[in-house]
Order: structure tokens, then sequence, then C-alpha cells
């Protein structure tokens, strides 16, 4: 099943996805698509319905994150968790992955604007995998990690480069920039992706292909890195994993290449969907 959150004005409404990529409104079944409602327990619940009575949505005003942005409690990235990144960056691959946080006010829908932050440099882009939890996880195994995961996402990892490294300090205040949080269109189920190890995952800036990679390259898997961050910190539903970005990001392109206001960036998981962002200054 692929859930969705579609714009009607400045209300936004939970919507599910058919198999002919039309939107049916959600609204009798839930309230939002929140961490109440992408639990594993109410999705199989509403996988079980038949949906096809759903009214069909014909008109919108675009798509808004696939999960409700207030009730997001965290999104937990992994650095350097493909070899060629690493390579890329100049860095090593980390004997244990590399976690650092974006803040949840950086969250906007897969197509809405990205705004360059003021004072800006060297602003970048990262597709990544995003893993949406649907069930409480603290001290899980590797084994158990599949029966708290609801399901998947796009991710754009944003980061202003500049702010992320060559300032002192955490890498958080490089990746939280407003709007460098693009989420969705959908929250894919993981029944509907049997091997989320084998993805291909790209993305276009003005139309040329800067990032091609799958997720089989990735140094920590899925299942690894939910159990890993549940030994220090439990998970809940609605918080987002971004798994980390293969090569291609502008940092590692000689010269450098960064984002600057007016650049258009189109990206994908297979299975998953696709984004588009337009830049714009602050």
């Amino acid at each position: 099943m692929k859930t969705l959150r579609y714009r009607i004005g400045n209300e936004v409404k939970p919507g599910i996805l058919d198999s002919d990529e039309n939107i049916h409104d959600a609204s009798s079944l839930v309230s939002d698509w929140d961490n109440e409602n992408v639990t594993i327990e109410k999705l199989n619940e509403i996988k079980s319905m038949d949906l096809s009575s759903l009214p069909k949505v014909e008109n919108f005003d675009g798509i808004a994150p696939c999960v409700c942005k207030k009730s997001v409690g965290k999104i937990i990235c992994i650095g350097l968790n493909y070899a060629d990144h690493a390579e890329e960056s100049g860095m090593k691959v980390p004997p244990e992955p590399i976690i650092f946080f974006k803040a949840t006010s950086a969250i906007i829908g897969p197509n809405d604007d990205v705004i360059i932050p003021k004072n800006s440099q060297k602003s970048d882009w990262e597709v990544e995998l995003g893993i949406v939890i649907g069930k409480e996880a603290k001290y899980i195994s590797e084994n158990e990690s599949q029966d708290h995961i609801a399901g998947y996402c796009v991710v754009n990892d944003l980061s202003e480069r500049a702010f992320q490294i060559e300032r002192s300090g955490q890498w958080v205040k490089g990746k939280s920039c407003d709007t460098f949080g693009p989420i969705g269109p959908y929250l894919v189920t993981k029944d509907e992706i049997p091997d989320p190890q084998n993805l291909k995952l790209w993305l276009e800036l003005n139309g040329k292909r800067v990032q091609d990679g799958s997720t089989a390259t990735m140094v920590y898997g899925v299942n690894f890195l939910v159990s890993y961050l549940s030994q220090f910190m439990s998970l809940h539903p609605g918080d987002i994993i971004s798994t980390g970005t293969p090569p291609g990001v502008g940092m590692g392109m000689n010269p450098q290449v960064f984002l600057k206001p007016g650049d258009v960036m189109e990206l994908g998981v297979e299975g998953l969907g696709t984004q588009k962002q337009k830049t714009v200054a602050a």
C-alpha cells in the first residue's frame, strides 16, 4: 500500500494511491498519516479493507510530506554509509555507523521549493532511502527489525557543507536548515518492498544525472541500522531513518558543484516514487 498526504488549499488530507496511480481520499479511515496511524497495526488493518469504494481525488494542489511533520519525533541520519561516497568525500568508512540528527523543522513535501540558506556557499543534495518506523523498537535484534518497520520513503538529505564540516561542532547545523528535509511522495508499506537492499536510487540536477546508485552497496543495511539504533534510543512510530547516500554529491565533484537559486533537482528510489524541487534564495 502507498499512503500519501495531499493538499487542497491550506488543508492537508490523507490519501491512498491505487494500482492505477489514482489518489483516493482516506479521511474516513484516518484523520492524518501521523504517528498514531502509521503504526504497523493500523496499516495492516487498513490494508485488509476494501479500499475501492474510497472517493477518488480528481483535483488537488500538491503533495505534502508523507508523514505529518508535527508527529515525526526524530529524523536520524546515517553518514558515509556507501563506501564509494565516503571515498569521494575524502573520508574513511567508519567502523560503526555515523549517526546524526536532522531537525524535524526541515521537513517539506517532495515537490516543495528548497530554500538556499542565507550565507550559504555550499548547499548540496543527497538522495536517500528513508525508513519509517511503525512499532516501538528498543534493544531489538537484527532479525526483529522488520517487525518494527512500517515502510519506506524517498528522502533528499540536503546539506550545507560549510555549515556541516567547516564550522566547528556537530553535523546537525549543516543538515537542519529550513526545507532541507523533503520526504515522500509516498510511505510505501514494507510488503511492497521485499528487498530494501536491492533498490536503485538516483538524482538529476538540471536534467543531468549526477547520482545513480543502489542500496545493494550500503555498508550497513536496513535491518542492521534499525537494530543498532535501538541499542542507543527507543524508536517510535513516525520516526524516520535516512540511510545514507551513494556517490555523486556536489562536494565530491572536481571541481565541486553546489546548489544555486533556480536549480532543479529530480530524484527517486525504485518503487517509492519521485521528487522534484526548485531552489530559491532565502
